[in-house]
């Protein structure tokens, strides 16, 4: 199963261990369990310190395996086969059960290992889905570090019958002592947040404490990373405050136009610019999120107010907040959303296997879903509301020799329908006529474009129409001392590369401005770095 390269590779990584790792493989007789078996045995193969027992007459799912060491209590399992996006968490798992150190701060280590309580984890995950292995690898390290948690990765599309019986429509799909959870990416930090209640406030008191920043950037995207980046080989006091870092590029699946990287995929990038960041004494502030900015006052310093009830100072702030997936805003969009209703169609796609879904949105993004996931679904109905695709035309040929689409157009999605526990139907309207139609689905896949993160900034500084913060050149606001850069604001192209370099453009330009003004920057190094 594993070619001679990738065992190699697995090997050496082997090689790091430092206890014994017991496998408990559960099976039974079918194809997936002997398939599963295959890898199991290679793995065997390529340490002396792997032993694999196998099971038939236990009550575990099947095909699964459990990871565990002797003496240790460590309850991790996989329910199917790790492989796709899943591989990394089996091979960290590994690693991490065989005593190999996690990279994780110490800081949530030892949080971790603090919790008090039962915890029972199970996830639910595609192994097309890009976002699940951070929240199974999470969960896999918790459950190694403290034997108060429990976990299980579960493969949706080889336990057809759970996720149907729970209804599970989105990947992934956490479960806690039998009840959801939650649902989506979610970091090892997130998921301690929500379980110790008293976090919050313990943040909110350190946060206080903090002295002024000369740089205080607002987002942990590209633009953040870039202009943290920046700043900081200045020489000067930077901190970076992100509600998730990585921002949008985590929820990115292939990136092939990074110059200089042929292909990638956005967690990976977005775990390599916070390992770029981490690299100098920039102070993150993560899974914080900022609700009102103040310009610079008497004391020469822009507040910014966040959610927990604390507040930072800085000489200069660079806002970076990205943008998010827009919504329909239709009846029914929100009442269904992760029954139904999805925006990520390599996540969620496979859960609809051998349905019928509609795809809404015709430009790039909304015909590559439509050819997606006519690979794996039934039947596909593509809505657009312009008379026409917007599409790259060698996207469009291709969505039209599928046997299995359908493309509307000059049509507008009205409603999405339910029978109150999923989604069943969609409404549209001809906007030539008039005339109103039903089609019979179970899932809708939102693909319209993005609407950008500055809600809380109205009233406060210059936006354009659409709600993109207004720069110039030099990236600089309407207001003094604020700056701002990527998907944001107005700069046209909304790119991963064009927003590291509007970063960059932006932290220069705070830099500048803190030389030029009265204030001393909080560096002894400022003329050297200049």
């Amino acid at each position: 199963m594993l070619d001679a390269t990738l065992q190699t590779q697995l090997k050496a990584y082997l090689e790091k261990v430092t206890r014994p790792i017991q496998i408990n493989a559960s099976v039974d007789d079918s194809a997936k369990s002997q398939e599963m078996l295959e890898l199991l045995n290679e793995l065997d193969a390529l340490s002396d310190q792997i032993t694999l027992q196998v099971w038939r007459d236990d009550a575990e799912r099947k095909p699964s395996f459990a990871l565990t060491t002797p003496g240790q209590d460590i309850s991790l399992r996989f329910a199917g086969l790790p492989m796709g996006h899943e591989f990394t968490s089996l091979v960290l798992a590994l690693l991490q059960v065989g005593g190999h150190p996690s990279k994780a701060a110490a800081e949530l280590i030892e949080q971790v290992k603090g919790l008090e309580g039962e915890y029972a984890f199970e996830t639910y995950f595609s192994l097309s889905c890009q976002n699940c292995p951070d929240v199974v690898q999470a969960l896999n390290l918790a459950a190694v570090l403290n034997p108060n948690i429990k976990h299980v990765a579960i493969d949706g599309a080889l336990f057809q019958e759970e996720v149907e019986a729970r209804q599970i429509m989105s990947v992934p799909a956490v479960y806690l002592n039998g009840k959801l959870f939650d649902q989506g990416r979610m970091t090892l930090e997130q998921i301690v947040a929500k379980l110790d209640t008293s976090a919050s406030d313990r943040q909110a008191k350190a946060i206080k404490g903090k002295a002024a920043f000369d740089v205080l950037v607002v987002g942990g995207g590209p633009a953040g990373a870039a202009a943290a980046v920046y700043a900081a080989r200045k020489g000067i006091r930077t901190g970076v405050l992100a509600e998730r870092f990585g921002g949008q590029v985590l929820d990115t699946m292939a990136i092939e136009n990074f110059i200089s990287v042929p292909e990638t995929e956005g967690p990976k990038m977005a775990a390599a610019l916070e390992q770029h960041v981490r690299q100098y004494e920039v102070d993150i502030m993560n899974l914080q999120r900022a609700e009102q900015l103040l310009p610079a006052g008497d004391d020469g310093l822009v507040e910014i107010k966040l959610g927990n009830g604390a507040s930072l100072k800085s000489k200069t702030v660079i806002l970076s907040t990205g943008a998010r997936w827009r919504q329909m805003n239709v009846p029914g969009e929100d009442q269904y959303r992760n029954k139904g209703v999805a925006y990520c169609p390599h996540c969620d796609g496979p859960l609809f296997k051998g349905k019928r879904v509609a795809v809404v949105g015709g430009g790039n993004s909304g015909v590559e879903a439509a050819i997606d996931l006519a690979g794996i679904v039934a039947h596909v109905t593509l809505v657009e509301f312009d008379d026409k695709l917007r599409a790259d035309e060698v996207l469009q040929r291709k969505l039209r020799s599928l046997p299995n689409v359908r493309i509307i157009t000059s049509a507008q999605t009205t409603e999405v329908l339910g029978d109150g526990q999923k989604v069943n139907g969609l409404v549209y309207k001809e906007r030539v006529g008039g005339d109103t139609h039903r089609i019979e689905l179970e899932g809708v896949f939102v693909q319209i474009g993005l609407l950008p993160n500055t809600e809380w900034l109205k009233g406060t500084l210059a936006l354009s129409p659409r709600g993109e913060i207004v720069i110039d050149d030099r990236g600089q606001t309407s207001v003094p001392g604020v700056f701002a850069a990527g998907d944001a604001t107005t700069v046209p192209y909304k790119q991963i590369v064009i927003a590291m370099g509007a970063g960059a453009t932006a932290a220069l330009s705070a830099f500048d401005h803190l030389i030029r003004s009265s204030a001393p920057v909080n560096s002894s190094t400022v003329a050297e770095a200049a």
